[in-house]
């Protein structure tokens, strides 16, 4: 069986209203078919704790449907803030995309 992964980019700085912004796409991506989900965070500058606060009600709102949600591409800030909240061990992350398909 293979995964129906769906992917998400977003983009700059991801707190206060971008985080709503990417909570609705990763929302309108799911389906019958998806069984995960990408958010690729190369494009991602900056992320506060906002940030954080998304990504879990991201992977609460996919675990509650019996999907999964995948991380890559984090900068060195970004995966700071990750070690720093201790959410690193909370989210499958991954180096980059290519990481990603071949675990899968």
């Amino acid at each position: 069986m293979t995964t129906t992964l769906k992917t998400v980019n977003p983009r700059g700085v991801l707190d206060g209203a971008a985080t709503n912004e990417l909570k609705n796409q990763v929302m309108d991506l799911l389906d019958d078919n998806t069984e995960s989900v990408l958010v690729d965070m190369q494009d991602i500058t900056f992320m506060n704790s906002t940030g954080i606060g998304a990504m879990v009600a991201i992977l609460k709102a996919l675990k509650a449907q019996n999907k999964s949600l995948y991380l890559c591409g984090l900068s060195d800030q970004v995966k700071m803030i990750f070690q720093l909240t201790k959410m690193d061990r909370v989210f499958k992350i991954y180096p980059d995309r290519q990481t990603l398909e071949a675990a899968l």
